[in-house]
């Protein structure tokens, strides 16, 4: 019954190495995103598909609230 295609790639190391690469992207974005002074959370959404381009956009163009801090303290 398990001859198709797609039978045997949901095993155990599909998703420890599904883990690894999340944690890779996610810890940068995490800190990218506590840098420019949005919380580190956001970072997370970099995992769902499409919210992954548009909070890419996002920071890209936004104020980020790290520079107005900056820019009022002198």
């Amino acid at each position: 019954m398990e001859n198709h295609m797609l039978g045997n790639t949901m095993w155990a190391g599909h998703w420890l190495w599904m883990l690894v690469v999340a944690v890779v992207v996610v810890i940068p974005v995490w800190r990218i995103c506590r840098r420019t002074g949005y919380p580190g959370w956001l970072g997370i959404l970099i995992l769902i598909p499409v919210a992954n381009l548009l909070f890419l956009y996002f920071l890209a163009f936004a104020d980020w609230p790290a520079d107005k801090a900056r820019n009022a303290n002198g």
